[in-house]
C-alpha cells in the first residue's frame, strides 16, 4: 500500500491537512487549482471562535457538536503557534456584543458557558460596552471576552506553505474537471498516491456533485496605526440579530501592525467578486453599521492599496462533510462555511486518521 497522499485543494484546509499528513509519516502531494495566496481563505477574517460562529453558519447539530471537538484541537494548535511571531498567528482579546442579557437566550448562555470552559482568560462583563467605546445608542448592554487566536491569513498561508516545502511536501497547479468518482483510480496511479484526501471548498460542487453555494463575504481595511483613531487592539463581534431591523453582523479585527478589518456580509448564492464600497449598498452599509457600533471609526482612514476584500466561503447546507467516500480511498474535508480557520486543525487532524484507519483496513484485508 502506498505511502503517498494526494491532497486536493490549497487553501487553508487543504494546507492544514497536508500538515497533519506529513506529521503522520505520509509523502503528501498537494493539487490545486490555485495556489494559496488567491484562495478565498487568505480574504478570511480568521478570528477562531467557539462555534457557532458569527459567520460560520453551522447549524446542523451533529455537525455543531463535532465542530466543537475540531474547534477544541485548533484552539490548543494556534495557541502554540502564536509562540512563533513568523507564523502570522496571534493570540488577542476578542469581545462579543449582545444585544439583551445573555441569560435571556438560552442559545448564548449555552455557548458562552461552553467557550469558557475551554479558552483562556474568559470575563464577562456589560462595562466592556463602555470600556471599549462602543455607543451605547446601538443597543448593545451584555459582552464578555477571552483570549483568541487571530491569524493574518496572508503570512500564516504562507508560512504554512513553505513548512510543507521544507518537509518535503509537494506542489502542483492543475484543474480537475471531473467528477473523482470516476478518476480517482488514474488520479492514484498517476501519483502513486494510497488515497486522496478532497479539501477543495467550492470546487466540490463538480470533484464530488455536492449541493453547494457560495457566501460571499467581503472586508474593509482601514488603518490602524494610531495616526487617525485610537489604535484598536482587540477584536470585536456582534452576532446577526433577527429582531433587529436590516443588520447584519459585525466584526472589527487588527489585522497585522497596522490595519483593522470591518465586517461583515453573508450574501448566499453570489459569484461576483468584482464588488466594493463605490458599487455596493451592502458594503457601504456595513461600513456605515461598523461606524455606528464604534464611532471611533468615523475617522478611520482606508487602505488605499486594498481597501476591500471579497471571497466566497463554501457554504454547504448539511455544513462540514469530512468522512470517507464509501467503498473508494478518498476522504473528504470541506463545506467550513465561515469557520475555516476555526476548524482547520481539528478537521484535517480527523482527516489523516481517517486515512490511517482506511490504510490499515486495506492491508489487513
Amino acid at each position: 500500500m502506498s505511502n503517498r497522499i494526494l491532497v486536493i485543494g490549497a487553501g487553508v484546509s487543504g494546507l492544514t491537512t497536508a500538515m497533519c499528513l506529513v506529521e503522520s509519516g505520509f509523502e503528501v502531494t498537494v493539487l490545486a487549482e490555485k495556489s494559496a495566496q488567491f484562495t478565498a481563505s487568505v480574504v478570511a477574517g480568521a478570528l477562531w471562535e467557539w462555534p457557532p460562529a458569527v459567520c460560520g453558519h453551522h447549524t446542523d447539530l451533529d455537525s455543531l457538536r463535532r465542530s466543537k471537538q475540531w474547534s477544541i484541537a485548533s484552539y490548543e494548535r494556534f495557541r502554540q503557534l502564536a509562540d512563533d511571531p513568523r507564523t502570522g498567528v496571534s493570540m488577542v482579546p476578542a469581545v462579543f456584543y449582545f444585544r439583551r442579557r445573555i441569560e435571556d437566550c438560552p442559545k448564548e448562555q449555552r455557548k458562552m458557558e461552553e467557550a469558557a470552559a475551554h479558552v483562556l482568560q474568559f470575563e464577562r462583563s456589560p462595562a466592556f460596552v463602555d470600556r471599549y467605546g462602543i455607543s451605547r445608542q446601538f443597543g448593545v448592554c451584555d459582552a464578555y471576552r477571552y483570549l483568541a487566536p487571530l491569524i493574518e491569513t496572508d503570512v500564516y498561508t504562507d508560512w504554512l506553505r513553505n513548512e510543507l516545502g521544507r518537509i518535503g511536501c509537494r506542489f502542483e497547479q492543475r484543474k480537475l474537471t471531473q467528477p473523482l468518482t470516476s478518476v480517482e483510480q488514474s488520479l492514484r496511479a498517476q501519483y502513486g498516491a494510497g488515497a486522496i484526501v478532497n479539501c477543495s471548498g467550492l470546487g466540490s460542487m463538480d470533484l464530488a456533485g455536492d449541493a453547494m453555494q457560495p457566501l460571499r463575504g467581503a472586508l474593509i481595511r482601514v488603518r490602524n496605526d494610531g495616526s487617525t483613531m485610537p489604535r484598536i487592539t482587540a477584536a470585536h463581534c456582534l452576532a446577526h440579530d433577527d429582531s433587529a431591523r436590516h443588520q447584519q453582523m459585525i466584526y472589527i479585527l487588527p489585522r497585522g501592525p497596522d490595519h483593522v478589518l470591518l465586517g461583515g456580509i453573508a450574501e448566499l448564492g453570489e459569484w461576483n467578486t468584482d464588488i466594493g464600497i463605490e458599487n455596493h449598498q451592502p458594503i457601504r452599509d456595513m461600513l456605515n453599521r461598523c461606524r455606528e457600533f464604534m464611532p471611533a471609526l468615523q475617522s478611520a482612514v482606508f487602505d488605499e492599496r486594498d481597501s476591500v476584500r471579497v471571497g466566497l466561503r463554501p457554504y454547504r447546507e448539511r455544513n462540514v462533510r469530512l468522512e470517507r467516500e464509501p467503498a473508494r480511498r478518498t476522504v473528504h474535508n470541506y463545506g467550513h462555511g465561515g469557520s475555516g480557520f476555526t476548524l482547520s486543525w481539528g478537521c484535517a487532524q480527523e482527516a489523516a486518521q481517517l486515512v490511517q484507519s482506511m490504510l490499515k483496513a486495506e492491508c489487513a484485508a
